[in-house]
């Protein structure tokens, strides 16, 4: 996958390692996803990328944010976020948690439970609901299946609920999955909400939102083997505009609809500059002699996400040359810190030496978020967002 001049000339100046954020890329993201689906309303899930300015820049173009805990609520009112476009996503909130999301202003709030509409009651009153349905998750790399999200019988009763304990009724919203695959995904989403939509106006329930949640795919990423990913998005936006005009056509009263991307929006306008520790061989317990490359960042500061897929590496001084096929694994003494192990091996500079700068693609989704506050003393990488040549750094240094 091509990357940008920008992001890769940001890579080629650095002398240590650290994170770079393409904020012009993520903005042209953004732009696209509302030329594919006109009408839209965008709030970023800012756990994927909880980068100030990733956020305040989302928030000149008119985004939002999706927020997981009053923590981050405070977070996007400081990047410059209004208020009004703050929701409170999660599902699992405690009544300290949703005093405090209340007293910072926010008033529209997902449920999945009569418990936590109960509490919303008391905390949150008056406040506008949604309710998230659960999904099977099937065919994304996350499912999410499990932890979030009620059956459409449940849905009825936690929206009853609610409009007698005197919240507003407002919404429901649905996740297929973090880095869904298939358009299939989106299409049971969309038909089961045409079909709760339609007994929730038989109960008197109009609602003005629809919440798509998140799912969209970055497209840079490898799979556990190391071959592409091609996710249908064409597909997938299709079946998406159907599915919002066809829930107009069956709701009896008008619908507005939100989206809460992540990775898609920041996944491929991320890289990282990092550095070969070493390249060393040996016999493993099967007799096997296996190549081992370790870089300077592994699952713990900042490639958290390779327990399901690789990252695309570039070896900028050794653009050519003999390779080998190698396990690529992070710093630390934890044996998770590794992939391509099992699933398949990557093929790596056989000159590689310590020290050598490593470039990292598509890692802008999770990269900050997951990384520890310095497993075996490995340190969360320093970040610098670059915009239309000029930059601003932060994070640890």
């Amino acid at each position: 996958m091509h990357q940008n001049k920008l992001l890769r000339a940001a890579l080629a100046s650095a002398t240590d390692d650290r994170i770079f954020y393409d904020l012009d890329g993520i903005a042209g993201q953004y732009a696209t996803l509302l030329g594919e689906l006109p009408g839209i309303a965008v709030r970023f899930a800012m756990k994927a990328c909880p980068v100030d300015e990733v956020l305040a820049r989302l928030a000149e173009l008119g985004a939002g944010c999706d927020a997981a805990s009053p923590y981050e609520i405070g977070q996007a009112l400081r990047a410059g976020v209004p208020v009004g476009r703050i929701h409170y996503g999660n599902t699992i909130k405690s009544d300290r948690n949703i005093a405090e999301a209340y007293r910072l202003g926010v008033r529209d709030f997902a449920t999945d439970s009569l418990a936590d509409v109960a509490a919303l009651a008391v905390h949150a009153p008056g406040a506008r609901v949604f309710c998230r349905l659960a999904t099977t998750g099937e065919g994304a790399l996350w499912g999410l299946s499990r932890k979030f999200g009620c059956s459409a019988e449940d849905a009825v009763l936690v929206l009853e609920a609610a409009r007698a304990a005197g919240l507003t009724p407002s919404g429901l919203s649905v996740h297929v999955g973090s880095q869904q695959m298939t358009s299939g995904a989106w299409q049971s989403a969309l038909d089961e909400l045409a079909a709760l939509i339609e007994t929730l106006n038989g109960r008197g329930i109009l609602l003005d939102h629809v919440n798509l949640g998140g799912g969209l795919p970055a497209l840079g990423v490898l799979d556990k083997r190391g071959q592409p990913l091609d996710p249908p998005l064409d597909k997938m936006f299709a079946v998406i505009r159907e599915g919002m005009q066809h829930l107009r056509e069956v709701s009896a009263s008008p619908l507005e609809f939100l989206m809460e991307p992540g990775r898609h929006l920041v996944a491929d306008h991320g890289a990282i500059r990092a550095h070969v520790s070493r390249l060393s061989a040996r016999r493993q317990l099967s007799g096997e002699r296996q190549h081992w490359l370790y870089l300077s960042c592994g699952k713990f500061n900042g490639l958290y996400e390779m327990d399901e897929l690789q990252y695309r590496l570039e070896f900028p001084t050794h653009p050519g040359g003999h390779r080998v096929p190698a396990v690529v694994a992070g710093p630390t003494c934890d044996s998770d810190d590794a992939y391509a192990h099992e699933d398949g091996l990557v093929r790596v500079p056989a000159a590689a030496a310590s020290g050598d700068p490593v470039w990292v693609f598509s890692c802008g989704a999770y990269a900050t978020a997951y990384t520890t506050q310095g497993f075996n003393g490995f340190q969360p990488l320093p970040y610098t967002c670059i915009r239309g040549g000029d930059a601003s750094t932060g994070g640890s240094e």
